[in-house]
């Protein structure tokens, strides 16, 4: 498993669901494509789970 995650907004949070849309700005992703490096950790894994549609995700050495 890698050390870190690097997640990008690929699209808008504009008419989401109001929790995934509070779980992106809880992530650092206020702006679409805005990229964060987040630790592999199940606490981040299941933040992405939850926004899996909005989200892609790279993982980094």
């Amino acid at each position: 498993m890698a050390k870190t995650l690097k997640v990008t907004l690929v699209k808008s949070t504009i008419g989401a669901v109001p929790k995934n849309k509070a779980t992106a700005e809880a992530m650092g992703l206020r702006k679409l494509n805005k990229t964060v490096e987040l630790p592999d950790n199940p606490c981040t894994r299941g933040m992405i789970q939850r926004v899996r549609h909005l989200v892609k995700v790279e993982e980094v050495e």
